[in-house]
């Protein structure tokens, strides 16, 4: 089991010393243990919520992220933020929350780490604004950190052949040309979208999970495997355990 001087760690401002024991006692509400508050606090962040499937596989990888953070004598703090998904505001005065929405997540990610002194981050994102927001906040903060894709959707199938969101907006011009029917596009809406994970294309999503990979933030080969895979969570696991190694390096 590693061991970790908490003189030298950022969480001593929260944790370390009799003048921080109303701030542990915030920590032993949330059943935290004394030998909890004693380890590295890394956050693990991601941008879980129900607005689009790219974020609703995202909760179970970061209950993996924080498995693998206690195996290396972590202590991990969960906390979410928000996306605004392209596919649903585009079209509409939404489209405007989001570009935005990428700098309100670099913003509140590093104000939650920053705010709260945690040694370290793991973050966990899927849409097309979350991945660089998060890659973002990373950056600035400067501590030891892994970032992880929650993974791309799998294909829909109609009429035989394998389908996504694109062919879904390409069948509204055709549905506009009178190229196919009302009944048709219902069809294909219906099917292009089976699961969780980011639209299945090369957008942004997709392609900053490559970058993440290229320029070092993720563990190779973590961005390939689709969102509802629960092989996923090894990778997610993993990224836990990396962090804490990088920790362990850093100080």
């Amino acid at each position: 089991m590693a061991k970790f001087n908490k003189k030298k760690l950022p969480s001593r401002h929260t944790s370390l010393g009799p003048d921080k024991a109303p701030q542990r006692s915030f920590y032993y509400a949330m059943k935290l243990t004394e030998k909890d508050v004693a380890k590295p606090f890394v956050g693990v962040v991601s941008t879980w919520n129900e607005a689009a499937p790219c974020n609703i596989a995202l909760m179970r990888q970061a209950q993996s992220v924080k498995k693998g953070v206690k195996a290396a004598s972590g202590t991990p703090r969960e906390f979410c933020t928000i996306t605004v998904t392209d596919g649903i505001a585009m079209g509409h005065e939404g489209m405007k929350s989001s570009l935005i929405s990428r700098e309100i997540i670099a913003d509140s990610a590093e104000l939650t780490v920053r705010g709260h002194c945690y040694d370290a981050l793991v973050g966990v994102a899927g849409c097309d604004k979350s991945l660089p927001g998060l890659m973002m906040a990373m950056v600035r903060l400067n501590v030891p950190s892994v970032f992880i894709y929650g993974g791309s959707i799998l294909p829909g199938r109609f009429n035989g052949k394998d389908i996504t969101v694109v062919d879904v907006f390409e069948g509204v011009g055709k549905y506009s040309s009178g190229k196919i029917s009302a009944k048709d596009l219902r069809k294909l809406e219906l099917k292009a979208c089976p699961s969780a994970g980011a639209c299945g294309g090369q957008f942004t999503a997709n392609t900053m999970a490559c970058v993440s990979e290229a320029i070092g933030l993720a563990l190779p080969y973590s961005a390939g495997t689709p969102a509802p895979y629960e092989e996923r969570d090894k990778y997610a696991y993993q990224s836990g355990k990396t962090v804490m190694s990088l920790l362990k390096k850093k100080y």
